[in-house]
Parts: structure tokens; C-alpha cells; sequence
């Protein structure tokens, strides 16, 4: 069911002030990814146990499995039901049409990500169809991010390594981000620093000097992608420097599986899968919990 605009509004207004609150007191907000509603519960579970601020994400894979409305109120439902402050983020978007129908479903964040869904997509087509939303997201207050580049890494697995090298040539840097972010007018920045989508055999290293200098030259909100598999020191230094939201998906998906996994092999004849789903959850729930942890936003909500 569509919220009425008011409400939208409202919750956008909150969102922003949430951010306001982030910049100030320098903590980020976690955005978990929901494959289902196993892991919202997770993430509900961890945000009341820390009484933290959460943002719930979906990219189109999850979009097109559960439907937007429907994404829309199994969250407010677990928002009314444990009094949570949650907000719903709409990540990766891959075309300036989904982010519409997102942003008409009350959706608080919203990523246009051009780049992710064609890597051959111009500057100019970026910058253009970045700027479609942030006029459209005008009429919900919605906070629009987004990013100049193709982002690397992808949400799973990853048995190679890392090549540090070949991945400084997509950094951000900050004469690029500040001329992106005035043209654009986004709210939220998403930085390329040495952070990838996915977990990898080896730590992820993050050049926070270089957070420090783009952190400088713009003044929006930053967002930081692939947050899986990195050092819990990198998140609580880029809170402090001022990054005010971080993306989790990978290291929740493999607790999931690993803890799935270990309860159909301890149960072989116990074929009411919901019956064993405690354990997997709370899996999870242990990886949010940890995050919110590091990033600093524990003890922030605000129902």
C-alpha cells in the first residue's frame, strides 16, 4: 500500500536529520542489505539490541523478487511493531525509471547508479541521468547518492586477491568529487578510497588521507560501498572523518548460507525449514550488531 505524501515527507525529513546528526556526531549509519525477510528480522533484532539508527537496502535483484510496495511495508511493519528508526535505501539503482518508482514508494535513499549497469556510460550520461533524479527525488525529499565512475568488486565471494594497484586508478579524488557533487546537486557522495563490493581472501586497505582531502572539498554527505571484509579500525577512523553511511551485504550473505548450511546438515529429516531458522538469524543478526559496533551508531536512534 502507497504511503500518503505527507508521510513520505516526513520520513524523509527524518532521514535528512539523521545524516545531520551522523556529520555532527561522527558515527555512520549502517545500510544492511534484506535478501528476505529473514535477514530484515536480523537487522531489526541487532538495531533494537544496540538501539541504533539502520537503513534497510535493496538493489533490483531484491526489487524485482519482493516488489517495491511490499518492500515498503514488511519495513514498516517491523518499524511500528519494535519501534525502530529504520529507512529504506535503494541501492545500485541501474536506470533513472527504477528510481522513480522508488522514490514514489517512500523510499527515503535512493543510489542512481549508472555506471553499474553500463561501465562503457559516458561522464555526460551520468552526470545527466543523476541530475533526472535528484529533481525528481524534490517532490518526496528523498536523498539521492551516486558516483562519477564505475564502482569495482561485486556481493560475493571473491577467491583472488586484490590488486591495490589496478584498483587506485578508479580512486576518488577530490577535485573530481567536488566537481561532480556541484553539478549533480546529490546529497550523498559514494567514494572510492581502496573499498569493493564482495569479500576477498585478504583485509581491504582504505586510504583514509585521501577520505580526509575529499572529505574537505565537498560538503554533502559520503557514503562508503563494500564495507564486507574490511578491518573494523578503517570504519570507526572514516566515521570520525566524516563518512555517514556504510553498505554491508557480503558478510551478512555468508553468515546466512555458512549457518543455513550447518542446520540442514545438524537436521537431515526436519523439513519445516522455519523451524530451524533461529540460529541463521541470529547469525546475522551477530554480523549487524558487530558493524554498528565499529561504525559508532550505537545508542543514536531516535523512533
Amino acid at each position: 500500500m502507497s504511503l500518503p505524501i505527507e508521510e513520505i515527507k516526513n520520513n524523509t525529513a527524518k532521514a535528512r536529520e539523521l545524516m545531520t546528526r551522523a556529520t555532527a556526531e561522527h558515527f555512520a549509519v549502517g545500510a544492511f542489505n534484506l535478501d528476505n525477510q529473514d535477514t530484515l528480522k536480523a537487522v531489526a533484532r541487532a538495531a533494537v539490541a544496540k538501539n541504533s539508527p539502520v537503513l534497510v537496502e535493496v538493489s533490483q535483484g531484491e526489487v524485482d523478487a519482493i516488489g517495491l510496495d511490499n518492500i515498503r511495508d514488511v519495513v514498516d511493519n517491523y518499524k511500528q511493531e519494535l519501534g525502530l528508526e529504520v529507512y529504506i535505501n535503494l541501492d545500485h539503482s541501474p536506470t533513472v525509471e527504477a528510481c522513480k518508482a522508488a522514490i514514489d514508494a517512500g523510499f527515503e535513499f535512493i543510489h542512481i547508479d549508472i555506471s553499474q549497469a553500463n561501465k562503457g556510460a559516458s561522464e555526460d550520461e551520468i552526470i545527466a541521468k543523476t541530475k533526472e533524479v535528484v529533481e525528481y527525488a524534490k517532490t518526496t525529499g528523498a536523498l539521492v547518492e551516486s558516483e562519477p565512475h564505475y564502482f569495482g568488486g561485486s556481493s560475493n565471494v571473491h577467491e583472488e586477491k586484490i590488486d591495490f594497484e589496478e584498483i587506485k586508478k578508479t580512486f576518488s579524488t577530490p577535485e573530481g568529487a567536488k566537481a561532480f557533487v556541484d553539478v549533480t546537486g546529490i546529497d550523498t557522495f559514494a567514494v572510492a578510497i581502496g573499498n569493493l563490493h564482495g569479500s576477498y581472501p585478504v583485509p581491504k586497505i582504505l586510504d583514509l588521507a585521501l577520505l580526509s582531502r575529499v572529505r574537505a572539498a565537498i560538503n554533502c554527505n559520503i557514503s562508503l560501498h563494500g564495507g564486507s571484509g574490511t578491518p573494523g579500525h578503517y570504519f570507526r577512523n572514516a566515521a570520525v572523518i566524516g563518512v555517514t553511511k556504510i553498505n554491508i551485504n557480503s558478510d551478512m550473505r555468508i553468515a546466512y548460507r555458512k549457518t543455513l548450511e550447518k542446520v540442514l546438515k545438524e537436521n537431515p529429516k526436519e523439513f519445516a525449514v522455519v523451524k530451524l531458522m533461529d540460529e541463521v538469524i541470529g547469525a546475522v543478526q551477530d554480523v549487524v550488531e558487530d558493524k554498528i559496533d565499529m561504525f559508532g551508531s550505537a545508542g543514536k536512534a531516535r523512533p
